[in-house]
């Protein structure tokens, strides 16, 4: 018990430390932190202040800057290991809105909140996985595979590997031609 004990500090400092460099990533793009749960991370573009057509581009962007941030990003206490998060984009429809009184939060709700938890959960890490056909206008090279999300069975999913603009480096995805 006592290890459990001592490790809990560890684990608040490094959410603080990769929350922080979220937020300053966040902070360049037109996205909104919605919330955090645990390690998860919520971000949202278009609520509560529409822009347009531009929500997919603004998530993308912001994902491919947390990719490449996430490669030189080092745990104060095990610096040898290497951090490795998923990212599920999806675009869509969603319900926002205040809830509760005695601590009202911001909150997101439809399946277009359900589908991009659920891309997440089921994707690789060290990689985003999309959905909508929406990305694929605003970003660049994707390839397409299947896959397998609770409850909406099997669905065509894609890479985002970047775009013509981005010269950061990016986790290069594992090769799925064998399955």
């Amino acid at each position: 018990m006592k290890f459990l004990l001592c490790e809990f500090p560890f684990v608040v400092d490094l959410l603080n430390d990769l929350y922080t460099m979220f937020d300053a990533i966040i902070a360049l793009h037109d996205v909104y932190k919605v919330e955090t749960i645990g390690d998860a991370y919520m971000v949202a573009s278009g609520v509560p202040n529409r822009n347009g057509n531009r929500h997919a581009a603004e998530v993308a962007n912001m994902s491919l800057d947390i990719l490449h941030s996430i490669g030189n990003f080092k745990i104060k206490h095990m610096p040898e290991i290497k951090v490795k998060i998923r990212i599920g984009l999806h675009s869509g429809p969603v319900v926002a809105g205040v809830v509760g009184l005695k601590m009202p939060r911001y909150c997101l709700f439809g399946d277009t909140v359900t589908t991009a938890s659920l891309m997440e959960s089921s994707g690789l890490r060290k990689f985003t996985v999309v959905q909508s056909d929406r990305f694929r206008s605003v970003v660049g090279l994707v390839d397409v595979w299947m896959l397998v999300l609770q409850v909406k069975g099997t669905e065509d999913t894609y890479w985002l590997m970047g775009r013509e603009d981005f010269n950061k480096p990016l986790p290069v995805p594992p090769d799925l031609a064998g399955g």
